[in-house]
């Protein structure tokens, strides 16, 4: 939970092959698609992920952790945790987790609705997933003001 000194966020939704990120503002209360980075050799692109974190400068990091819907755990839910740790032990910033159920279909549902996007975008997808998993975390934090 935040407790009061967080004021700006990046989010990540995990993949094994793209990694989304989001910026989001405690005190605004809102999340903005940054980008999507492309798997390195099978890993997190870390340099990439090094370079927004120095340019963003967050309080807090955000990682979308995916479950089943019935709350069960599978691979990539331990991929994500671990990437969790791997941010915190990188970067020594506190490492939220929110619960990502979905917030790919909801993100591909909300660009349908964009005549911008005419096809599937997968970046697309993964950068506004990754809005969508800070915004939850935002909602649920006390009220900043």
């Amino acid at each position: 939970m935040n407790d009061g000194t967080t004021s700006s966020v990046l989010g990540f939704d995990f993949g094994l092959k793209r990694i989304g990120i989001a910026t989001g503002q405690t005190i605004t209360g809102t999340a903005t698609p940054l980008t999507t980075l492309t798997a390195v050799n099978d890993k997190p692109d870390w340099d990439s992920i090094k370079k927004h974190i120095s340019q963003w400068q967050p309080d807090a990091l955000i990682v979308g952790i995916p479950y089943l819907l019935d709350g069960g755990e599978t691979d990539l839910t331990r991929a994500a945790r671990n990437f969790g740790k791997q941010l915190q032990q990188r970067f020594n910033l506190p490492v939220y987790e929110v619960d990502e159920s979905l917030s790919s279909d909801e993100a591909e549902q909300l660009l349908k609705q964009d005549i911008k996007i005419a096809k599937h975008n997968k970046h697309e997808i993964d950068k506004m997933a990754a809005a969508i998993i800070v915004q939850r975390w935002l909602d649920a934090q006390p009220d900043q003001h």
